[in-house]
């Protein structure tokens, strides 16, 4: 070989080079400006709007800046530990808080491709299915982490939002069986809703655990006519429950079982969690009353509020749709 065409050939295998390390730095660029794109995705200041089955639209702006600095320290810890279970929980909770919950979605998701076997990740991915209204997807998750949980010890839930007491009232079987309860529930699939609620109240003793279970599945019997069974599911409800959180669902089972009256409830709001659950209790309770004129309108009221996400919205928008299509 001529020295000629061997610098030739040097000068090219440089070229090729240069060109290979080109293309692998634009691809690096790429990948890194499409990650920065995906934290963006998650931050507290962007303006969405989320659409409801019954047309309503709802802007998810303007998050408390305690909620705003958790969610940046939950993405913080999770950028530095993208591997830890915990971290992405903690980072899809505190996405949810903010209503960004097709993001929370998606971390969820991501999490479940690194741990398929981690009920947590689908307990809390059928929750926020649940929130925009994929009860199909919310059921599979919840199965699935049924399914994982079987055997294993039940653990307390640490909670993201605390309440007044700063004492956690929930586990994570009690959940996993509760949102599967309320996803079937929201299809009109009482037998289902009613197995999954039982094992609800079956997974512990709290409380605040009875009383939310049974509130749902007390409706539910008597939205399958069975006043019989119904009234034997208020056999806990007592006067001297210590309820620390769910005092809305307390106030409603204990309306079930004839110790306060009905009026005592009446003047309650709408447009936070616990207001519209007894909403759409008292609702349902003249609903399966023969007084549906009456259900409806509470319910119409109920939609009405700001709280697209609460329980007793989404079941009452669900109820208008199917009891009421028009």
């Amino acid at each position: 070989m001529t020295k000629a065409s061997l610098f030739t050939k040097v000068i090219f295998n440089y070229r090729m080079l240069y060109a290979v390390l080109l293309l692998l730095l634009n691809i690096h660029c790429k990948t890194e400006k499409k990650d920065k794109n995906n934290h963006k995705n998650h931050t507290p200041d962007q303006e969405s709007i989320f659409k409801t089955p019954l047309g309503k639209e709802y802007k998810i702006t303007d998050q408390s800046q305690k909620l705003k600095d958790q969610h940046r320290q939950a993405m913080s810890v999770y950028e530095k530990y993208p591997d830890s279970i915990e971290a992405i929980i903690w980072f899809g909770r505190r996405t949810a808080y903010l209503g960004n919950y097709d993001d929370a979605i998606s971390i969820y998701t991501k999490g479940i491709e690194k741990f398929p076997a981690e009920p947590r990740l689908y307990r809390h991915r059928g929750h926020r299915y649940i929130s925009i209204r994929k009860f199909n997807e919310a059921i599979a998750d919840l199965e699935k982490a049924g399914k994982l949980i079987a055997g294993t010890k039940n653990t307390i839930e640490p909670d993201g939002m605390p309440n007044a007491k700063n004492i956690p009232v929930s586990t994570l079987h009690g959940n996993i069986w509760y949102h599967l309860g309320l996803a079937y529930y929201l299809k009109h699939d009482y037998e289902n809703a009613f197995d999954a609620f039982l094992k609800c109240r079956m997974s512990g003793t709290l409380p605040d655990n009875i009383v939310s279970s049974t509130h749902w599945l007390y409706m539910i019997q008597r939205r399958l006519g069975n006043l019989e069974l119904a009234n034997e599911m208020l056999q806990p409800i007592t006067t001297d429950m210590d309820i620390i959180e769910n005092q809305s669902y307390y106030e409603l089972c204990t309306l079930y079982k004839e110790m306060i009256p009905v009026e005592s409830l009446l003047q309650t709001g709408t447009g936070t969690p616990s207001n519209d659950a007894v909403s759409y209790g008292l609702a349902n309770w003249y609903f399966y009353n023969n007084d549906k004129d009456r259900a409806k309108k509470i319910m119409l009221n109920l939609v009405e509020s700001s709280s697209w996400s609460s329980f007793g919205y989404i079941a009452a928008e669900s109820d208008l749709l199917h009891y009421y299509p028009r």
